[in-house]
């Protein structure tokens, strides 16, 4: 039996920031923030409900993994009338992917 053989490289248009990449990974490196993250997504519009629900975690720990998000670019939060608005950033979602596919 021969040994498998790896593909040759596709070429990459872009070069790889290798920096920004490990950045938007470690922020997603959990996977509370990554069901967080995808809640976000898939509620579209700002969020104001209680995001420990999504996550099952005490509301300290799920403030701790928004807070992640949130200073990697991925989410957004905004007060309004004492209560906090969370939606997914699209523009540092796009860069994820496009980084991620430059691999």
């Amino acid at each position: 039996m021969s040994p498998a053989r790896c593909a040759p490289a596709r070429a990459v248009e872009e070069e790889l920031d290798a920096e920004e990449l490990a950045v938007l990974l470690k922020a997603l490196a959990h996977p509370a923030r990554i069901r967080l993250l995808q809640h976000l997504a898939r509620h579209g519009t700002c969020y104001f409900g209680n995001l420990s629900d999504v996550v099952d975690l005490a509301p300290s720990t799920t403030s701790q993994h928004v807070k992640v998000l949130k200073d990697a670019g991925l989410v957004l939060g905004s007060a309004e009338e004492q209560r906090t608005c969370y939606c997914v950033n699209p523009d540092r979602v796009a860069v994820l992917k496009r980084l991620v596919e430059a691999l």
